[in-house]
């Protein structure tokens, strides 16, 4: 796993964060994990889910003008929280959503830009999460940190989702192994 913040030219405010994970399936399993397990891999609770304590199911919509969302039970209700939109629907890829925290403004969004790129022992998932010099110093969503702890923190809470991405990927492909090998009796 690797992570990092990278700076705007000039040495401006960080306005990116990247992490990067190899996992052991091909990029079309890893892209279909990643969109159609969405559920299955984002961790739950109140630091990764909008839903928090309650019971919520992620989706993302398979298409450009697609929403990232997460569908929660209310006493009430199944109320619906998007949290992005998609922009670039490139399978096996790229995906590309607008996101923002439940605490944003309408206006405020960040990017978050995923690359799914073949190797020889599976695929590397490269995922930036840019426009954050959009979001003002003393928005919420940085938790009161300088810009580069703050780049720091978003940088481990991405990659303890991509670890979840990948144990979920590499649950895939035991259960891939063991149908082949009950082929082979």
């Amino acid at each position: 796993m690797n992570r990092g913040s990278d700076e705007q030219p000039g040495g401006g405010k960080g306005d990116q964060v990247r992490v990067t994970i190899q996992v052991a399936v091909e990029p079309n399993v890893a892209f279909q994990v990643f969109t159609e397990e969405i559920d299955q891999w984002w961790r739950r609770g109140i630091k990764f889910r909008a839903s928090g304590k309650r019971s919520g199911i992620m989706k993302i919509e398979p298409w450009i003008g697609g929403r990232l969302y997460e569908a929660v039970e209310t006493d009430t209700e199944v109320r619906e929280i998007v949290t992005g939109q998609v922009t670039a629907w490139e399978p096996p890829e790229r995906l590309v959503f607008w996101w923002q925290g439940i605490n944003f403004a309408p206006h405020e969004k960040t990017e978050v830009e995923v690359q799914f790129a073949s190797v020889p022992s599976g695929t590397l998932v490269t995922l930036t999460h840019r426009g954050w010099s959009q979001i003002r110093d003393d928005h919420p969503a940085r938790h009161g940190l300088s810009t580069q702890a703050f780049c720091r923190m978003l940088g481990m809470w991405w990659a303890d989702l991509l670890k979840s991405l990948d144990a979920r990927a590499g649950e895939r492909e035991e259960g891939r192994g063991a149908r082949d090998e009950g082929r082979d009796e």
